[in-house]
């Protein structure tokens, strides 16, 4: 399996709901280093698994709906825990949306899978994989 990886980052406050999370229940801010794995089997006809400067773009464009803004404060996303894991299939989930409609271009239908990792610190990630 072949793969490439665009990164990105953002910044987001919010509060998680449930006892598990201690003072995380409070709002606070959270920052997120955010990789985007694109997996295929075979090489498309121009020898990539997908056009990195798209896969940057598109990666841009659904984190900047989520960047500087209070999660707790979307409409989109009232009633989800906005855990890290949460966060990730969110922004996987996009991603996929935009590949399946061509904006990773016509080669990029092609792609196997898509993994998607928030990193919340240097000791700590949560990832989200999911088949395209």
């Amino acid at each position: 399996m072949f793969s490439v990886t665009v990164r990105d980052h953002m910044m987001v406050a919010h509060s998680l709901r449930g006892e598990t999370f201690g003072p995380a229940q409070r709002l606070h801010g959270a920052t997120y280093v955010i990789d985007a794995t694109f997996r295929r089997a075979d090489l498309d006809a121009d020898g990539i698994v997908v056009d990195i400067g798209r896969a940057a773009d598109e990666l841009r464009a659904v984190v900047s709906g989520l960047n500087y803004r209070n999660l707790d404060d979307e409409p989109a996303l009232a009633g989800t825990n906005t855990t890290t894991e949460a966060l990730a299939r969110l922004i996987a989930d996009q991603l996929a949306e935009r590949a399946h409609a061509g904006a990773l271009g016509d080669a990029a239908r092609g792609l196997d899978g898509l993994a998607v990792t928030l990193h919340e610190s240097h000791i700590a990630s949560a990832s989200y994989e999911r088949a395209l």
